[in-house]
């Protein structure tokens, strides 16, 4: 199969026909072999009812419903999950992305061997404070990520299967894919400028909210990406750093009052500085100890993504 489109929907009764039909086309001008996976995140407004009535009118169409509403990264989860195609291309059900972009995406992925295409809404049709937290957001995630794309947000992607096989999408990790995808060894990332429509039905689902969490996933994708399995490399390195500052700081305060008598230690303020130093130092230390424990039990601690074998049998222990 070439395409899996993968579509996270909530609460777009109105478009989601209307989108189907418009991929459908486009599947069908370009000769593809292709499915459309519909990922109904606890919709109350007649959506999955909607989305039972095209499957029956489309086999390609398959959906998968959740109970209550779990969010946009919970959706594309179990969409990778069950997707066949060789390039996976997500979309939002609002009809503000393209389905005549899909041809392209493929293309950079099948013929120009990328990794991962992420589409850069370059000219926007959103309210003027989405703009302003998204060039920010997607100004700090190139700088602790390293990757340079102009729009991580965008709803547009293609993927090789073998990448959203290799990633786990989570809370709101949605946005930080590239991300993972990179730091799972998948480093040929690319973009290509893709047309982004006015919303026609419905309301925007973006709130300040996705903002503030957005950036604390990007704190959390980054630490967790880098030390989940050597906890002690952070924690061990910074709590030993401050533990021999603050033990420098009381060993000069000892020998001043040794050799100088000056003053009482615990009269300086340097004196607390150290002692608080050496705490939170040995803290920092045990914290990652703890760590190195649980990472050491976990069952996914030899959990790596194999790029290829040859000459082994799958069998063997």
């Amino acid at each position: 199969m070439n395409i899996s489109v993968v579509i996270p929907l909530y609460n777009e009764v109105e478009s989601i026909g209307e989108l189907s039909q418009w991929i459908s086309r486009v599947m069908q001008e370009n000769d593809f072999s292709y499915e459309i996976i519909i990922v109904d995140d606890g919709s109350r407004d007649g959506s999955w009812e909607k989305v039972l009535q095209l499957s029956g009118e489309n086999l390609a169409i398959k959906a998968i419903r959740f109970q209550r509403n779990y969010g946009k990264s919970a959706a594309l989860s179990q969409g990778f999950r069950f997707a066949k195609g060789d390039v996976v291309i997500t979309m939002d059900s609002d009809l503000q992305d393209s389905p005549d972009e899909i041809p392209a995406l493929f293309h950079k992925i099948a013929n120009e061997n990328f990794d991962v295409v992420s589409g850069w809404k370059k000219k926007r049709h959103d309210p003027f404070i989405k703009r302003r937290t998204s060039k920010f957001f997607n100004w700090a995630t190139r700088k602790v990520s390293g990757i340079k794309l102009h729009d991580f947000n965008c709803g547009l992607k293609a993927y090789k299967n073998e990448v959203v096989k290799s990633i786990e999408v989570y809370g709101e990790m949605h946005r930080y894919i590239p991300v993972m995808a990179k730091w799972a060894g998948f480093t040929k990332i690319g973009e290509l400028v893709v047309k982004h429509y006015p919303r026609k039905y419905g309301q925007t689902k973006f709130g300040i909210e996705r903002f503030v969490n957005g950036f604390l996933d990007l704190l959390s994708i980054s630490f967790v990406s880098r030390f989940g399995k050597r906890p002690m490399h952070f924690f061990g390195l910074w709590g030993t750093f401050l533990f021999v500052i603050g033990f420098a700081i009381a060993a000069f305060l000892a020998y001043e009052k040794i050799f100088n008598a000056v003053y009482k230690m615990t009269d300086r303020p340097l004196f607390y500085l150290g002692l608080v130093a050496m705490i939170v130092g040995a803290q920092l230390f045990l914290a990652g100890f703890l760590g190195e424990l649980i990472s050491r039990n976990s069952i996914t601690k030899n959990d790596y993504i194999i790029a290829d074998t040859k000459g082994l049998n799958s069998d063997n222990t």
